[in-house]
């Protein structure tokens, strides 16, 4: 390759005939397409690393109380089937009260964690009286999450959930906040009824409860889906509907069952009367009272009440605090209280009933308006209007007070006080057949027994002197003489007719034949001188014959009865003086 050049020809030469130089090739070195896979690995390589830090979002901590079902490396989270990131430890907390579960998210979920998304595991369960969460049976549990409301406050720490919510974020409707004294079998999840339709769901209680021990109710909030929500109004009455309500009462056994799911899991039913329905809809997280049944929710819809008083002196076993009070048997309010005044000597102790009237059962709003309330249980107490227990079911035993007109009661007047209006009342229950027995005693006890015995005595003593007496014997021993005369008698026309008796058959026989021949007499009789017989048409004639006998004679004596000169000079007289 480092070969000497050659010299250069001699000067005298013709420069054509001078020689070229020789040209030579380097060769190159061939090129291997192996190179490719590993510069194409590189560029997958980077490919995926770009791909994986721009797909991957924050990691975030969620806090659990267990670990159940979870699984680091397996476990995803999703929202609407679609995956949002991947579980990659779970560690225990360092006072091992819970679990944390740290998580890789993708980054188009991290505009969606807020303080307001939520996180709970799926897995298997029943609540509410369904089953939710049964495909995990298969691809095994995972965490769900709810964004809820885009506007929140950025985060990476959250407390998981131990149970799902009942609503979800997304879905359109309003929750409401319902006061009850007691829940009973109400419970996250449990549904709500319109007219036996579900339409939304209970949240739960309010979890700041336990910060306010002095209230009395307590607030559960429920959530109403559209379009239902607009037919809550601020008039509208919720009830609880848990289980199987069984009332004995007035009307007998009674059963009411909102529905199966209802009695499994509790529930809670609404509803508006006419007269709220004209307003508008009630605003979102509304409160509202949630009455124990259906009942007591609508008699809550009478706005007016008038507290009475009513005083009872016996015993009043088997009225309780909600028992009817009625008129002629229609319910008009309420006991709302039952209280014993008692004195320790005993003298004055009496039953303090506390009633609650609605005077819409009984008459119109407007007319209402114009009357006073005393004047009119003045009017009523006039008329002999008073109140008593009475029994409402033999089977239970439950008292009711009942206003009724009485003739015989006593004179009484309402008053009027800070309590209400104090009614006078009857005795009723046991102590109206007590008192009636006694009644009855001292009727029985005013008659004269005494006479009476007496004068009993000498009837039977009279009665006894006439049966042992002489003329009742010598009159038994006459009647015993004419049965025997009339014994023997009876014997005599035995005998004396027993031959009578025997011949009865041959007179029947000749009054049978002696029929026959009076018949045939007859048949005889009517074909010689019957209708078309002979005999007959001459009659007729003969009849006829003498008929005009006598007409002739008639006009012959009233002609001589008007000229009677006639028997001396003769028709034939007249007829010559003509």
């Amino acid at each position: 390759m480092n070969d000497a050049p050659d010299p250069a020809p001699p000067a005298a030469t013709d420069q054509s005939s001078q020689a070229m130089p020789d040209a030579r090739v380097q060769a190159r070195r061939p090129f291997h397409f192996i190179w490719l896979i590993p510069v194409v690995a590189v560029v997958i390589a980077g490919f995926l690393a770009w791909r994986a830090i721009s797909e991957r979002g924050p990691t975030i901590t969620i806090s659990f109380s267990g670990a159940d079902g979870l699984s680091a490396g397996q476990t995803k989270i999703r929202h609407k089937a679609v995956e949002l990131g991947t579980v990659h430890t779970i560690t225990l907390a360092e006072d091992m009260s819970h679990v944390e579960v740290r998580a890789d998210m993708h980054s188009e979920a991290a505009r969606y964690l807020t303080d307001k998304a939520h996180f709970w595991v799926v897995r298997p369960r029943l609540a509410g009286g369904s089953i939710s969460g049964l495909d995990t049976l298969v691809s095994g549990a995972y965490i769900e999450m709810d964004p809820g409301a885009t506007r929140g406050t950025p985060q990476l720490a959250f407390t998981g959930l131990e149970e799902p919510p009942a609503v979800r974020s997304d879905e359109p409707g309003r929750s409401f906040v319902l006061n009850a004294d007691r829940i009973g079998a109400l419970a996250s999840g449990s549904p709500v009824f319109y007219h036996g339709i579900v339409v939304g769901e209970v949240l739960g209680y309010d979890p700041h409860l336990s910060e306010a021990p002095q209230t009395s109710s307590i607030p559960v909030h429920v959530f109403i889906r559209q379009p239902y929500d607009r037919f809550v109004h601020q008039g509208t009455h919720f009830w609880n509907a848990s289980g199987v309500s069984v009332e004995l009462g007035a009307q007998g056994v009674q059963f009411r069952l909102e529905s199966l799911q209802a009695a499994l899991s509790g529930g809670v039913a609404f509803d508006t009367p006419e007269a709220a329905r004209a307003g508008p809809s009630s605003a979102a997280d509304a409160a509202f009272t949630l009455y124990h049944d259906e009942a007591t929710a609508s008699a809550a819809g009478y706005r007016e009440r008038l507290p009475f008083l009513v005083y009872f002196q016996g015993s009043v076993r088997g009225l309780a605090v909600g028992a009817p009070v009625e008129m002629f048997g229609i319910q008009i309010g309420n006991v709302t209280a039952i209280n014993l005044e008692f004195e320790p000597n005993g003298q004055n102790s009496r039953v303090a009933v506390r009633l609650e009237i609605q005077p819409e059962r009984m008459m119109p709003s407007g007319q209402m308006r114009d009357t006073d309330p005393i004047e009119v249980a003045r009017g009523l107490v006039k008329r002999g209007v008073r109140a008593q227990l009475r029994t409402a079911s033999y089977l239970t035993g439950q008292l009711v007070v009942a206003f009724d007109f009485f003739a015989n009661a006593p004179a009484a007047a309402p008053t009027q006080t800070s309590e209400g209006i104090v009614f006078p009342a009857m005795p009723g229950g046991l102590d109206s057949i007590t008192a009636n027995v006694g009644e009855i005693l001292r009727k029985v006890d005013a008659l004269p027994l005494d006479e009476i015995a007496r004068n009993l005595n000498e009837t039977l003593a009279g009665v006894r002197s006439v049966t042992n007496g002489p003329d009742l014997k010598q009159s038994l021993r006459s009647l015993t003489e004419t049965l025997a005369a009339l014994q023997g008698l009876v014997t005599k026309a035995n005998v004396n007719l027993e031959p009578a008796f025997k011949r009865l058959p041959d007179i029947m026989q000749g009054l049978q034949t002696a029929v026959d021949r009076a018949g045939k007499l007859v048949g005889s009789a009517d074909a010689g001188y019957g209708e078309n017989s002979l005999f007959r048409r001459d009659i007729e004639r003969l009849l006829a014959q003498v008929s005009d006998t006598a007409r002739s004679v008639r006009l012959l004596a009233d002609y001589l009865d008007q000229h009677p000169e006639a028997l001396l000079r003769g028709r034939s007289g007249r007829s010559g003086e003509r």
